[in-house]
């Protein structure tokens, strides 16, 4: 089933798909997220690779397993035909309450029904005060008048 906005991607598209994107991984819910996906998606998170869907899922329940009070806003930082690249920042906290603010670059590659076929992830976290944190909205989607990353200097 297509999931639109579909390829080739223009400026307002492609802000449209991070958006969606952005929304879904803030909903936490791993299933969601994962219907985004081709049913074969290739991954490469850091340095753990995956393919499909099943593996997808699994992933993300241990990923928001551990990283509590997830919190995330991408953004656009270019596009071209089926392509979009994203840079990102997210804040959560361990078990022991230690906050982080994660930050990261996702290359996406999308088939013709708007389906990730491939989604190429580089991250790296950085401990931060709780006084600290900048994505203070409740739990959810970010709020529409909530700034993005480059409004808040990151």
């Amino acid at each position: 089933m297509p999931r639109p906005p579909l390829p080739p991607f223009s400026a307002e598209t492609a802000a449209q798909k991070a958006r969606m994107a952005e929304d879904a991984w803030n909903s936490r819910d791993p299933a969601r997220v994962a219907l985004a996906y081709t049913p074969d998606s290739q991954w490469r998170n850091r340095s753990t690779f995956l393919t499909g869907r099943a593996a997808i899922e699994a992933f993300l329940t241990e990923k928001w397993a551990r990283e509590q009070d997830y919190r995330l806003i991408k953004e656009v930082w270019a596009f071209q035909g089926a392509r979009i690249a994203v840079r990102f920042a997210y804040e959560w906290h361990d078990a022991q309450g230690q906050w982080f603010r994660s930050y990261g670059n996702e290359n996406w590659q999308f088939d013709a029904e708007g389906l990730m076929a491939q989604r190429h992830a580089s991250i790296n976290d950085l401990a931060i005060a709780e006084a600290d944190r900048k994505f203070l909205w409740p739990q959810g989607a970010r709020p529409g008048d909530h700034p993005g990353l480059t409004a808040l200097g990151l």
